[in-house]
């Protein structure tokens, strides 16, 4: 007989289960995320268990964002997945309907990032498509880079990445805050080669180059507040900079709506429609 569960990551046996069936759909684990001490109660599976095994689940991620200087409270949708055998028994729309029920009161509004199979499941709950905008901007830099890369590949420096966060001083105009748990999902598994850091500011970044062209999912800096200034310290390399953010002065940025490749984002709520009205986009490091 089904049972529904939330609140069990310290379950060896369910947290195993769990991490089964995210391995299956998306290829992910969560273990060393766990471990690693990474995963808080920010992240929370809502699950459909059947013999001790889980056969569905829809995930809670809490997601306060920063934005004309207050926090508001949001919350994302992710890790939608049901067992192949499960599926077409309304099982997801279950754990819909109970996330709806624990959060009808509690934030401003939630969205979710949907692949292309799953376009007509949303909207039975109230979800809507909604716009976001990438903002990108050319650099005429000098000089040498003077950033140097640092490998996420120990505690220590995972330890020395998030005091870094907690000095900061950089800001975009819409910034995830008080879940860097999520943060560090992405730099301790895929990005461990994408973070740089520059002694001198204080300042760690984390982006991708290719040639002369980066992307920047994120500043923390000690120091610096002004993106001109952050990418100044990449030199003549870096010509082209595209932001995974919102960055605090728009002037002289190139906006263009943002078009993922079988990704839409849906919202819910009037708390969410903002990010449209305003030409926002969720940091790119807030996406679970």
């Amino acid at each position: 007989m089904y049972r529904m569960v939330k609140g069990y990551r310290d379950n060896d046996l369910l947290r195993g289960s769990f991490n089964e069936l995210a391995k299956e759909t998306f290829g992910l684990n969560f273990e060393d995320w766990y471990q690693n001490g990474f995963w808080s109660d920010s992240y929370e599976p809502y699950s459909v268990v059947e013999d001790h095994r889980v056969v569905a689940n829809v995930s809670l991620n809490r997601t306060d964002m920063l934005y004309g200087g207050s926090v508001r409270r949001f919350f994302q949708l992710g890790t939608v997945m049901t067992r192949e055998t499960y599926r077409n028994r309304g099982l997801c729309r279950r754990l819909m309907e109970w996330i709806e029920a624990d959060c009808r009161d509690c934030g401003e509004g939630s969205y979710l990032f949907a692949n292309n199979s799953v376009l007509g499941f949303y909207p039975k709950f109230g979800f809507q498509k909604a716009k976001e905008y990438q903002y990108s901007r050319r650099f005429s830099n000098r000089g040498e880079c003077q950033f140097v890369k640092v490998p996420m590949n120990d505690h220590g420096k995972w330890k020395k990445l998030e005091q870094a966060m907690e000095r900061n001083q950089f800001r975009g105009r819409l910034d995830l805050v008080g879940n860097r748990g999520l943060i560090m999902f992405y730099v301790t598994k895929f990005m461990q080669d994408s973070v740089y850091y520059h002694q001198g500011t204080d300042t760690y970044v984390i982006g991708e180059q290719q040639g002369e062209k980066l992307f920047l999912h994120q500043v923390f800096s000690g120091t610096l507040s002004d993106l001109e200034a952050v990418a100044e310290l990449f030199g003549r390399d870096v010509r082209q900079v595209t932001l995974g953010f919102v960055p605090m002065e728009t002037d002289g940025y190139d906006i263009a709506e943002l078009q993922e490749e079988d990704c839409t984002f849906f919202i819910k709520g009037p708390g969410m429609e903002f990010v449209e009205e305003e030409k926002l986009r969720i940091p790119s490091l807030a996406h679970a």
